[in-house]
C-alpha cells in the first residue's frame, strides 16, 4: 500500500482507465505519467487491481508484457507515453463461485455487513484453497452486492482473519464502502480487540508488549519479533492486554492491538512467554486435548478440546463510511474455546 501512495502524484491528471477486472483479453495503454520512475510491475498494480502485484511481476517474467514492443523486467522505469502491451496467463482456476455456506452475519445494511467467522475458514481463494472460503460464502449470501474493486477473488474483503482466527470480520458492499473503510484500519481508526487462551501464566493484569516484528529468518510461514531498533526488516508493533480470568497454567485475555502487522497478538504472546494455546506456529502445539488437562483419560475417553489457535477477534469499532456514526460489533466467543473455559474453571481454577 504504501508504495503505490507514494508514487500517487506522479499520475497524470487524466490517467490511464483502471481495469476494473480480470480479462483474458491483451491490453493496449500508453503510460501517462508525470514524473518518470515508477517501477514497470507498480504501474500495471495500480491500473490493473484485480492482479497482485506479484502475478504481474511473473508476467513481465514470462515476456507477458512488452514495453514499445519489446519484453523488459519488472524493474524497468516507466516513462510517459511508453506503449504497453499486456497479455495475462490464463487463471490457474476459474473465479471463484457463490457456495451455500451458512453465516453468522451480525449486522448488515445496504452499505456493508459484518460477519462471525468461524475457525478453519480461509478469507478469500488462494493456493491450496479454491472453495469453502468466505468470499465463497459472500458470493452466495450478496450475490451482485459486493465490492469487486480487489478483484473478485477478494469481493467485499476489507481486512483479514487468519484462516485459524474465529470473529468479526468486516465486509464492504460497494466501492465507495470498501475505500472509506480500508482507510480507517490503514489510519489505525478503527478499534480492535481480541481475546486469548494463552498456554502460560501472563505476570501482569495489565500491561502492553512492544516488539517489532518481521519475517521469521528460517520458516517463511512465520513471523518473529526483534527488540533491535536497527533492523531494517522489521516494523514498530505495538499490542495492550488486559487479564480477564485466570487459571493453573492458562490465561483468558484480551489485547487490543494497535498495529496491524502480520500474526502479531501470536508473536507478541509468545515472544512474553505465553503463546496462544494450540498454536501450530508459535506454541509448538497444534492442538489442546482432554488428557492435557485431565492427564488419566483413557485413549477411548479423550478428544481434541481446540484443534486450532484460541485466538478470537471479539470486537470492532469503527465509524459507519456513509453515515458518520460509531458502530460497535461484537462476536459471541466461538463454541470450542467456551466450552475449554468451561473445563478450565473446574479442573485449572486459580488461586482464590
Amino acid at each position: 500500500m504504501s508504495s503505490a501512495a507514494d508514487d500517487d502524484d506522479r499520475f497524470d491528471p487524466t490517467p490511464v482507465e483502471p481495469v476494473p477486472a480480470r480479462t483474458r483479453e491483451p491490453l493496449d495503454m500508453v503510460a501517462q505519467i508525470k514524473q518518470e520512475g515508477m517501477r514497470l510491475d507498480l504501474y500495471l498494480h495500480i491500473h490493473m487491481q484485480a492482479y497482485s502485484r506479484s502475478e504481474i511481476q511473473k508476467a513481465i517474467e514470462a515476456g507477458g508484457v512488452t514495453v514499445n514492443g519489446r519484453p523488459t523486467k519488472p524493474s524497468y522505469k516507466v516513462r510517459k507515453l511508453d506503449r504497453l502491451h499486456v497479455e495475462m496467463p490464463a487463471p490457474a482456476h476459474d473465479l471463484p463461485e457463490p457456495e451455500d455456506i451458512p453465516l453468522d452475519i451480525l449486522y448488515q445494511d445496504e452499505f456493508l455487513a459484518v460477519v462471525n467467522k468461524p475457525a478453519d475458514m480461509v478469507v478469500h481463494p488462494a493456493k491450496g484453497n479454491w472453495s469453502g472460503t468466505l468470499v465463497n460464502a459472500l458470493q452466495f449470501h450478496f450475490r451482485e452486492h459486493l465490492s469487486r474493486e480487489n478483484g473478485a477473488y477478494r469481493a467485499g474483503i476489507v481486512h483479514r482473519l487468519d484462516k485459524d482466527t474465529s470473529g468479526v470480520i468486516l465486509i464492504a458492499k460497494d466501492d465507495q464502502t470498501l475505500r472509506e473503510c480500508c482507510n480507517q484500519f490503514e489510519t489505525r481508526k478503527v478499534f480492535k480487540e481480541y481475546v486469548a487462551l494463552t498456554a502460560g501464566e501472563l505476570e501482569r493484569d495489565t500491561d502492553y508488549i512492544e516488539a517489532r516484528i518481521k519475517h521469521h529468518p528460517h520458516d517463511r510461514e512465520k513471523m518473529a519479533a526483534t527488540l533491535d531498533p536497527t533492523d531494517p526488516d522489521a516494523k514498530d508493533a505495538l499490542s495492550y492486554y488486559e487479564v480477564l480470568e485466570r487459571f493453573r497454567g492458562f490465561t483468558l485475555v484480551r489485547v487490543q492491538p494497535r498495529t496491524g502487522r502480520t500474526h502479531q497478538i501470536r508473536v507478541h504472546l509468545a515472544h512474553v512467554g505465553c503463546p496462544v494455546l494450540a498454536d501450530k506456529h508459535y506454541s509448538g502445539r497444534a492442538r489442546f486435548q482432554l488428557s492435557d488437562l485431565l492427564p488419566g483419560t483413557s485413549k477411548d475417553g479423550d478428544e481434541v478440546l481446540i484443534g486450532r489457535q484460541a485466538l478470537h477477534a471479539f470486537r470492532l469499532r469503527f465509524r459507519h463510511p456513509r453515515t458518520g456514526n460509531w458502530m460497535e460489533v461484537e462476536a459471541p466467543l466461538a463454541p470450542d474455546i467456551r466450552r475449554t473455559l468451561d473445563l478450565l474453571r473446574v479442573h485449572r481454577p486459580g488461586k482464590s
